[in-house]
Order: C-alpha cells, then structure tokens, then sequence
C-alpha cells in the first residue's frame, strides 16, 4: 500500500511540474522560493500528524510536489540565469550540495525518529523550512544578475575594461519554439533513462545482492560507494562542461551508464560491485550537472522555467514507474539479469540520441524560426 502510494503520489507531483516552472518564470525564483518553502513546510506538519492511509497518500503528494520536485526545480533554473561561461562550474557546487544531502540526512533522520520519534522528525524539517528556508530564500536570492546592475559571471555592466571582449547574449527560446527542434524530444527521452533505470536499480539493490549470494546489507554499501563517488567527481564534470559540448559529454555518459549495468549483471563479487558502484557514481555525477547545462545552453535563460518544468515532468514519470519493471521480473524470471539485459537497450539509444542533438539553430526569417542543425 505504501509502495503503491508513493508511485502514485510521485505521478501526480510530477503531472504538476510544468505548472511550477511557469510560476517560476512569471513570479521569479525569490518569491517561488520563499512560497514553496513555506508550503513544503506544511506538507512536514501534515506528516507528523498522520493518522490513516488517506493522510499518508495526501502527505506523500504534497512532500513530492513541495520538496523533491519543485525544491530541484528551483535552483536547476535560478543558477543558469547567473552564470554562462561558468555554469558547469556552478552548476556543480549546487550538485555537491544535493550528494551531500544524500550522505548526511538519512543517519540524522534515523537519528531524530530513534531518539524522539517520527512526529519530531518531521516537525524539526518543518521549524528548519521557516527558519532557515525562508530567510535564505528571502534575503539571498535574487532572480537575474541584471536585478543588481551585472551581467551573467559577475561582469559589472558599467565597468567593462576596454580590452575585455563583449559578451555574448545567450538567445532564449520559448517553449512553443523548443518544441519545435529535434534535441528537445530527443532529450526528452534520454532524461526519462536515469530516471527509470537508477529508481529501478536502488529500490531492489539489497534483493539484487542477495540474488548474488551476499549478505543484503553489503547492498547499502553499494549505495554508499555510488553517492560518495559523485563527490570528487562534479567538480571534474563542472570543469569538463564549461569546456567540452555537453550533447558528446551526455553521449558518451549513457555508454558509462550501460558499462555500469553489464557490470552489475555479471560481477558476483564484492570487488566487481564495487567496480559497478564507482562507475555508477560516475555516470551519475556527470548526468545531473550535463542535463542542467544542456538545457540552458541550448534554450537559453528567459523560459527556462517552462521548458525545465516540462523536463521534470518526464524525470518524475520515469522515477515513479522504473521500479515496477525490476519487480515484474523478478516475479516471472526470480532474478534481475534478464531485466537489466532488456533495459540495456536505454542507455544505448539514449548515447545514440545525445550524440545527433547539435546545438539547435534559428534563423529570424519569415514568420517562423527556421530549425536546422549545426
């Protein structure tokens, strides 16, 4: 029951997404943050209060909607309005802070609920959203470098040296326009692959371990490993980004990511899962900062919010339906093989399809933009 209302609650939050992004792009980043806070704190005092099935499903909504969706949603689109030529750099930071997160939370959760309860685990969030939260978002955010007299990289707009190159103007398309080129849906995909296969592999990695003849809890190790990977290795993915194309980083990432799954099928060691998890942990630090900055990149600053809310969406979508696959499979087959093999098919097309996405190209002639391929 509680499985079912998760995948359901993460549907209906993700169905939302592109409601979000626009608010975002309309009110800006500041107050969408201090409103969203505010609200996800309440969705933290509706769970400490839960008292049947129903209030568990509604809870789980709202956590989904305020925290994991619209609380990504946020910076993935407020740190491109500041940054262009050091956005992988940026971009980065904030994907350390979120690996971070990953690693200190849980014990500290486990933590709270064992000492005081699962009510006051909840409660503490809700005080910490009102207290910190907000502030921060009130008083440190600001929407655009324009608001404050810059230009995007901390360049002053009047104080420009003579000697420096003019910036260049990043060109932003609606979401209507965005639509309207192949590596936006081609794109689309792609982002629907980590999100299924990562969701699918985590939720059974303990059954997955134990399907290999080791003790289960060597399978959180193996979480541990792919999480404390990614630490060193967003800043080597933020320095790559800000220097390589993003669609040959993303392309060559998936084929990471299809490395890592044949590694997982055949090793039945410890040492060959460890392999698998720093691997994994690679593909993964590189996929969130390389999908933020392909975005941007692409699309550019002004409806960023649209086209991103769309894109979290089809993330959301893929998360909440990757574990039922894994699960089917293991009912008919009583294994993950055979699964993983079928899936591998994913990361090869999503490679495929990242390396055909040239930086789209448009041309201000006749009616319409005029979309071709670089």
């Amino acid at each position: 029951m509680i499985s079912s209302f998760y995948s359901i609650a993460t549907l209906i939050s993700g169905l939302t997404m592109p409601f979000i992004g626009k608010m975002i792009d309309g009110k800006g980043h500041r107050k969408a943050a201090v409103a969203i806070s505010f609200l996800f704190c309440l969705a933290c005092v509706w769970m400490s209060m839960i008292a049947s099935p129903w209030m568990i499903f509604l809870g789980f909504i709202l956590i989904r909607l305020f925290g994991q969706g619209s609380m990504s949603l946020i910076p993935s689109v407020l740190i491109p309005q500041w940054f262009i030529s050091k956005r992988g750099k940026a971009l980065s930071l904030a994907t350390l802070g979120g690996v971070l997160g990953f690693t200190i939370l849980p014990p500290l959760n486990s933590f709270l609920i064992q000492s005081r309860g699962v009510s006051f685990a909840w409660l503490f969030w809700a005080a910490a959203l009102l207290l910190i939260m907000m502030p921060v978002a009130y008083f440190l955010i600001r929407n655009r470098p324009e608001e404050m007299n810059l230009k995007p990289d901390g360049v002053k707009v009047d104080q420009r040296h003579a000697d420096e190159p003019e910036q260049e103007e990043e060109r932003s398309w609606t979401l209507d326009e965005a639509k309207r080129t192949k590596p936006f849906w081609y794109m689309l995909f792609c982002m629907i692959v980590p999100s299924l296969v990562n969701t699918g592999i985590t939720f059974h990695m303990l059954s997955i371990v134990s399907e290999k003849g080791m003790d289960p809890t060597f399978g959180a190790y193996v979480l541990s490993i792919t999480a404390m990977t990614q630490i060193p290795l967003v800043f080597l993915a933020g320095a790559i980004l800000d220097k390589a194309k993003v669609h040959l980083v993303k392309g060559t990432n998936y084929l990471i990511l299809g490395f890592a799954m044949v590694l997982l099928i055949v090793s039945q060691s410890a040492v060959g899962l460890i392999v698998y998890a720093v691997c994994h942990g690679l593909f993964i630090a590189f996929e969130g900062i390389s999908t933020n900055v392909f975005w941007s990149n692409y699309y550019g600053r002004t409806h960023l919010g649209k086209i991103r809310g769309i894109t979290m969406t089809i993330m959301v979508i893929g998360s909440a339906l990757g574990p039922l696959p894994f699960g089917a499979a293991y009912d008919v087959f009583h294994g993950y093989s055979q699964i993983l093999l079928i899936l591998l098919i994913l990361p090869v097309t999503a490679s495929l399809l990242s390396f055909l996405s040239f930086p789209p190209i448009f041309e201000e002639s006749f009616d319409t933009w005029e979309k071709t391929n670089d």
